[in-house]
């Protein structure tokens, strides 16, 4: 046991604020618009910039890349939010199948219940994938489980890690044959109405991308480098206080371009969905005599505020030095983990670079009960660590059965999460580490 003395306190993912996203919250409160407005608009243009460019240096306010980078992405609340009006766009119902992975949080196939569908878990890859150890979807197993009735598949860049999204495509466009697109009457919501002709464009089931935790993580997919965001027909980012960039609460929707329909055309569906479906926001009902507006559809509340923009726009600002720092410790991290022989995911691979999200490690031949000594112990020492996931299909909600997903149970039976922040020095990454040695090594002598 560490002495009192020496003992750190070593939270597990403390939001990293500056003086600078302060000083930006007030100039916001100050200038009198605080719900979505202008700081909101300008965080969704520099987003879809650094989506495509990697880049958070562009200026978004220019003539030239506010037409460019507008109408890209749609700010939300949530990521839950941004998932779930994902869906929704793309026309998912009740009697769509929705293939979502058993090893995520709730939020990924919750958006899906919410539109009616019937959610199905993908069982993970025994022991995750072979090159970077996250837990990802079992493909084939994937494969097999469509049918005439599966609209989506939400695939889950875990920890900053990105999927195989190749392989998806591959495996949506073998199924093609099985999809039906939407069939609407003239007297159908405009959204349906916009779903249908979606669907009829794409043409096959619609690959969603969760990456709440991924946010200029990276990846070559059909032979060219691209950032997540730019990957799968439909993405959502979470911005929670617990994410690399936090805007306190919020999220972000973006999709890819879809033939024949334009990007303004789908923004503007987000922008209606998520605020009561006014056919008119607040900022352009402020111009002179444009008080007017329509509901034209009975819709949700789940807009972005320009004090959450602020937080995000110097956020952003700061992301690549935030990643690179998480870079740091991860590096320090794999080499206290390979010399106790404990497996951790690998975040950097030949055609892969995470956003360094989070710190997954399993430590062979523990069961439940030991890796819950692991925890307690590390507590005890001041430093606080955490589990990602528990694999929906045992949750109550989901049917409490981890019979159909062998391969996430075992992956999550032995797993810990150690803290990975940009807070942290030098001095707590060693902590942690001696610790963890210490702790397990004692664990493993009872």
């Amino acid at each position: 046991m560490t002495n009192d003395k020496s003992k750190r306190v070593i939270p597990f993912s403390p939001p990293d604020i500056s003086e600078m996203e302060i000083a930006e919250v007030v100039k916001t409160l100050q200038s009198g618009w605080i719900t979505t407005g202008p700081r909101t608009k300008l965080l969704e243009r520099r987003l879809a910039a650094y989506i495509e460019t990697g880049r958070v240096d562009i200026d978004c306010n220019t003539e030239d890349n506010t037409a460019r980078y507008a109408n890209r992405v749609a700010c939300m609340n949530s990521a839950t939010a941004a998932e779930e009006l994902n869906l929704r766009i793309w026309g998912i119902r009740p009697g769509d199948e929705v293939l979502v992975p058993a090893y995520t949080y709730t939020a990924t196939a919750s958006s899906a219940c919410h539109c009616g569908a019937t959610v199905k878990f993908v069982d993970i890859q025994k022991d995750g994938d072979s090159a970077t150890h996250m837990p990802e979807m079992d493909y084939d197993q994937l494969e097999a489980m469509i049918t005439p009735k599966t609209k989506a598949i939400v695939a889950v860049d875990l920890g900053g890690i990105v999927c195989d999204y190749d392989r998806i495509y591959e495996i949506v466009e073998r199924k093609k044959a099985l999809f039906t697109p939407l069939e609407v009457k003239e007297s159908d919501s405009v959204l349906d109405q916009l779903a249908a002709r979606m669907q009829k464009a794409i043409g096959r089931i619609a690959v969603f991308a969760d990456c709440a935790h991924s946010l200029g993580a990276s990846r070559v997919v059909r032979g060219e480098k691209k950032y997540c965001g730019a990957m799968a027909d439909f993405s959502s980012f979470s911005f929670h206080a617990v994410k690399n960039l936090t805007t306190a609460e919020g999220g972000a929707a973006t999709w890819l371009p879809v033939e024949g329909i334009a990007d303004s055309e789908i923004y503007k569906m987000y922008m209606q969905l998520s605020l009561h479906g006014q056919s008119k926001d607040a900022l352009a009902k402020t111009k002179a005599g444009a008080w007017e507006y329509d509901i034209i559809g009975p819709w949700y509340k789940y807009n972005m505020t320009d004090i959450m923009a602020a937080i995000g726009l110097c956020q952003l600002d700061r992301y690549p030095g935030l990643v690179e720092r998480r870079a740091e410790i991860i590096k320090r991290y794999d080499a206290a983990c390979d010399a106790i022989g404990v497996r951790h995911l690998c975040h950097h691979t030949g055609s892969m670079d995470s956003s360094n999200h989070l710190y997954l490690l399993r430590i062979p031949g523990f069961d439940e009960a030991q890796r819950g000594e692991v925890i307690e112990k590390m507590a005890e020492r001041g430093v606080a660590t955490n589990v990602h996931y528990k694999p929906l299909p045992m949750m109550t909600a989901y049917g409490k059965d981890r019979s159909g997903c062998p391969n996430a149970y075992d992956y999550y039976h032995n797993l810990i999460t150690l803290p990975l922040h940009t807070l942290l020095t030098d001095e707590d990454v060693a902590y942690v580490c001696e610790n963890l040695k210490a702790v397990i090594d004692e664990v493993r002598g009872h």
